[in-house]
Order: C-alpha cells, then structure tokens, then sequence
C-alpha cells in the first residue's frame, strides 16, 4: 500500500476517460448507482477506500490552496 503523495500520470489519466470499456459501460446503462461499489468488487473497494485516505494528489492540493 502506498504512503504520501501519488505521482501524477497524464497518460493513464486521459486513457481512464478514453477506455472503449467505459465508454460500452456507459453508453449500455450498466453504471452502479454511488455509493455501491461494494457490492460489484468488495475487494476493489476495500483496497480504493484505503488508498485514497492514506495518498494525496498535488492537483488537489493546488485547488485547495488557489480556492
């Protein structure tokens, strides 16, 4: 698990919005309401929950501090 600041990566940032997966989840209806992710991948969910309270992203940082 990782600790501190997360590198930030324009590729796989522009990649997650242009996947031809997404973009056939979408268009076809099969989005999760919020807030249920658990019940499509409880492991997934466990590992982002954690993640994302243990990192921190600069551009977040940035906006917090340019608010």
């Amino acid at each position: 698990m990782k600790f501190g600041m997360r590198k930030p990566s324009l590729k796989k940032r522009i990649a997650a919005r242009t996947s031809i997966k997404r973009q056939i989840v979408h268009r076809a209806g099969l989005k999760m309401p919020r807030g249920l992710g658990w019940l499509r991948s409880p492991k997934k969910y466990a590992y982002n929950k954690i993640y994302r309270r243990t990192t921190f992203d600069i551009f977040s940082m940035l906006k917090k501090l340019f608010k």
